[in-house]
């Protein structure tokens, strides 16, 4: 996709707080979600300054019509929209950008404060996959069980590693998270034992969303993949690392990552990200073809966590970017079709932890805290919260990623 006006660093909305310095949600944003104000019900709407616009009003008020004769923003998820697919998402982002240009002077829409309204899930998610993208995380958590010399496994440089997971237990931002219950069996140990788990953590991660789907039976190239991702998210895929060791061989994470994933409330459509694609690491080992990228598809995406103990005032604990992902979306899609798998409207793709070269650059506690040598991992009553913007002639934020631990529940 090529450059737009909507991609204009001169252009300035009328709604005032969105020409701010570092506002994360200029008129070149224009990012999606799903609000609800005072109890009533969930509606779609756009980000602009420190208000949301209620497009579910404007096509009611038929100053948007993406889909003529019909109604797509009723249902309260961005599914029906997404399925319209890009020439529909470009011309209606366009339309609305028009609507809120300050060249154009100041109208009467829809405007509510985010402050008084709830965010919810944004999507309605068909499936979640979550890949393992990021060579520095994989490099730190494999030389922590197998050794230096054996950090990578003898695929991670020709394969997007990955595996399915659950799509029910996806929240969206600001939902408590229950500690799991699971099987904890330590070194010394003779046998397992039913627990809350001891050593739960966070993992910093770029989801992309969906937006429409493949045929089953028909890989898709990486160009496609791209084409077919409507947009990206902040996302938390918390772990129970005891539950992980335990369980994971043969057959890799199960209910150490089933029982919470926390995305972003708003999704940066993949057209606003466009000015912020970047070349992706150097390869050490050529991929096969259907791996191949004709063009840069990474992104220069800042990412911060703060952690908040106890209670006490947050601390950015981890500072990292989103460049570093070994594999993009885009063949992480690709891959994941290739042997015929369908994807579909909604599916969430998750890249892995992503982390730096350096320890203050790793996006989980397993990495930060070397396995507790150096720190604990998360208590109850901690918070969690993930922030990432892009910046370039303006910032591009995603707002807040969020999540506090609450006790685990009784067992059976």
């Amino acid at each position: 996709m090529k450059l737009n006006a909507t991609h204009d660093p001169a252009r300035r909305s009328w709604v005032e707080s969105a020409n701010a310095p570092g506002c994360a949600f200029p008129i070149q944003n224009l990012p999606w979600g799903v609000f609800s104000q005072g109890g009533g019900a969930a509606r779609v709407g756009v980000a602009i300054g420190d208000q949301i616009l209620d497009v579910t009003a404007l096509e009611a008020e038929g100053l948007v019509e993406p889909a003529p004769g019909g109604r797509v923003f009723g249902s309260g998820v961005l599914n029906p929209f997404m399925a319209l697919g890009p020439a529909i998402w470009s011309a209606t982002r366009a339309q609305i950008a028009d609507l809120l240009d300050a060249a154009g002077g100041a109208r009467d829409l829809p405007l509510l404060a985010q402050a008084d309204v709830a965010m919810h899930l944004p999507i309605f998610v068909r499936s979640f996959t979550d890949f393992y993208a990021s060579r520095e995380h994989a490099t730190n958590v494999g030389a922590m069980f197998r050794g230096p010399e054996n950090a990578l496994p003898p695929n991670w440089l020709h394969i997007p590693i990955g595996y399915n997971g659950r799509a029910s237990t996806v929240v969206a931002s600001g939902t408590p998270v229950r500690r799991p219950l699971g099987q904890l069996k330590s070194a010394g140990d003779a046998l397992p034992r039913l627990g809350p788990s001891e050593k739960m953590d966070f993992e910093l991660e770029l989801g992309a969303v969906i937006g429409t789907g493949s045929v089953m039976g028909r890989p898709v190239s990486t160009a496609e993949a791209w084409e077919m991702i409507f947009g990206f998210v902040l996302l938390n895929d918390w772990s129970a690392r005891d539950v992980q060791v335990w369980e994971y061989q043969p057959l890799g994470p199960f209910q150490s990552k089933a029982f919470a994933t926390t995305i972003g409330p708003w999704v940066v459509t993949r057209e606003a990200l466009e000015p912020f694609r970047v070349a992706p690491p150097a390869r050490e080992v050529d991929l096969l073809p259907y791996l191949a990228e004709g063009t840069h598809r990474n992104l220069d995406l800042h990412l911060e966590v703060d952690l908040a103990r106890g209670g006490q005032a947050a601390r950015t604990v981890a500072r990292t970017n989103a460049r570093h992902l070994y594999y993009s979306a885009a063949q992480q899609v690709a891959h994941h079709t290739i042997s015929g798998c369908a994807m579909e409207v909604g599916d969430l793709i998750g890249s892995g932890t992503i982390s730096g070269p350096s320890l203050d650059s790793c996006g989980s506690l397993l990495e930060l805290t070397e396995n507790g040598k150096r720190g604990d991992f998360l208590q109850d009553g901690d918070r969690v919260m993930f922030r990432g913007w892009c910046e370039g002639g303006y910032r591009l934020g995603f707002g807040p990623c969020e999540g506090v631990i609450m006790p685990a529940p009784e067992a059976p």
